[in-house]
């Protein structure tokens, strides 16, 4: 996708918003993911409650950038703001090795919570990367809004292990995942 055009959409788009935009970075990432940064002195109205107008205004350019480009599918972009979605990002990968700890001293399979695609997507992505997960393997079970990722011990036969265990009650920090 090219960067130029890119930025001339986000640029159209923001002309359109109440809060000033002094930059737009796009980079191209190794695993096909162009990330979009924008500068702003109003991050936080940026981001919208819980990430709702960053996603608002990311579903616009991406369909946006689709239609332009004659793309069958639309791009995997990611729009950031101020580094919000990227520590997102880091809090779930996180999240995932603490919860790892607990498959290994358990032996245990383990359901995160519920997520969107985007973060299950850098859950297994980080699983399978990381040199310190890989006695693990994640697959994401459940439907819609209530999928979620497994986590086990890669040893562990598929249907093996019994019933999951469950989600523990207290705070993930989970709960407020925007994308």
């Amino acid at each position: 996708m090219d960067d130029s055009m890119i930025k001339d959409i986000l640029g159209g788009l923001v002309t359109f918003l109440p809060f000033d935009v002094t930059e737009i970075k796009v980079q191209e990432e190794k695993d096909g993911v162009t990330r979009v940064e924008i500068v702003s002195p109003e991050a936080s109205r940026v981001i919208g409650w819980h990430g709702e107008t960053l996603n608002a205004v990311q579903h616009l350019l991406k369909s946006i950038a689709r239609s332009k480009a004659k793309l069958d599918r639309s791009p995997f972009l990611v729009l950031d703001v101020d580094g919000y979605r990227r520590s997102q990002e880091e809090k779930v990968c996180k999240i995932a090795e603490q919860k790892a700890d607990f498959v290994r001293r358990t032996g245990s399979r383990l359901a995160l919570p519920p997520m969107s695609p985007y973060f299950r997507r850098i859950v297994h992505m980080h699983v399978a990367s990381s040199s310190t997960l890989q006695d693990l393997t994640t697959e994401s079970v459940g439907e819609g809004e209530y999928r979620q990722i497994v986590l086990r011990l890669k040893d562990e036969k598929e249907g093996d292990g019994g019933e999951l265990s469950p989600v523990m009650a207290e705070e993930t920090g989970l709960e407020n995942l925007d994308v």
